[in-house]
């Protein structure tokens, strides 16, 4: 049961791509209709859990939104150049790397011969996924430069992330206690980085959807890390991309060649992998 419990925040992430496409609209619209369910999830979260909020708190976590608002809108328009299946494994592969690196760097994570040696091998693991599933096909190919602009994009987003992600706990803030904050940052960050474009539509209210499956991946993840350990809930939640990757070329259509499909699945196999094997090094 605990290890099912482990799983919901891979099922509900991986997900999100999926029904912000479904639900139609931009990348800006998405971004704004997925705070709004963030929020609205965050502040019913508040209501029932009432954790205490320092100025501490209150600061770091709306900046840590801001960068997630940075992140997610520039992994939503790498979707619109790249598709959701190329873009999801990209992105997670990215994000695992640069975390990991981070954290060897501040934190000083990988202290022993065993958590270097693993911690290595799962970044050459990832780092392989990620060039197996952007390979092109002749039958298939992107347009000239649209991989280029799209792995451009992808690196804003994952620098976005990466903020989210670290300065949360270089402050060593705790999830529950971050929830609101972060989903009043998230929500002002997509405002700013939107507002020229017009986002308020039909599209942004639909897309709440997503906002809510984030806020209950979020949620899932808070209640399985003291059941089962980071070493185990982190790999779990990062097999979301097979969600995502499969889910985009079954149901929103995108096409891929065969090679190309051999290449992703091995490659989206690489990257949970080098999960796996980065939650061995957080054990």
């Amino acid at each position: 049961m605990d290890i099912l419990l482990a799983l919901l925040p891979a099922i509900a992430w991986g997900n999100i791509l999926l029904v912000s496409v479904k639900m139609g609209g931009g990348a800006y619209s998405q971004t704004v209709g997925m705070t709004i369910g963030a929020l609205f999830f965050a502040t019913i979260m508040y209501v029932f859990t009432q954790p205490a909020l320092t100025m501490t708190i209150l600061v770091v976590g709306f900046i840590s939104g801001l960068f997630w608002a940075l992140g997610q809108v520039n992994q939503l328009k790498t979707v619109e150049k790249l598709g959701v299946s190329t873009t999801v494994t990209i992105s997670t592969g990215m994000q695992l790397v640069a975390t990991s690196i981070f954290g060897v760097i501040a934190f000083r994570e990988w202290t022993t011969t065993t958590t270097i040696i693993l911690g290595t091998i799962a970044i050459l693991l990832i780092v392989v996924g990620v060039v197996f599933t952007s390979l092109d096909d002749k039958e298939n190919a992107q347009p000239p430069g649209q991989l280029k602009k799209g792995l451009l994009t992808l690196i804003v987003s994952t620098f976005g992330y990466l903020v989210y992600v670290i300065i949360i706990r270089w402050y060593n803030i705790d999830g529950w206690s971050a929830i609101l904050p972060q989903a009043v940052g998230m929500f002002v960050g997509a405002v700013v980085l939107t507002s020229k474009h017009k986002p308020f539509n039909k599209y942004a209210i639909r897309n709440a959807l997503s906002g809510l499956l984030w806020g209950t991946g979020n949620l899932f993840l808070l209640l399985s890390l003291p059941r089962v350990g980071v070493a185990t809930s982190f790999p779990l939640s990062q097999t979301g991309i097979v969600i995502s990757t499969f889910g985009a070329i079954v149901f929103l259509g995108e096409k891929k060649t065969k090679r190309q499909l051999i290449f992703i699945a091995l490659g989206s196999v690489l990257i949970i992998g080098g999960a796996v094997l980065l939650g061995m090094t957080k054990a």
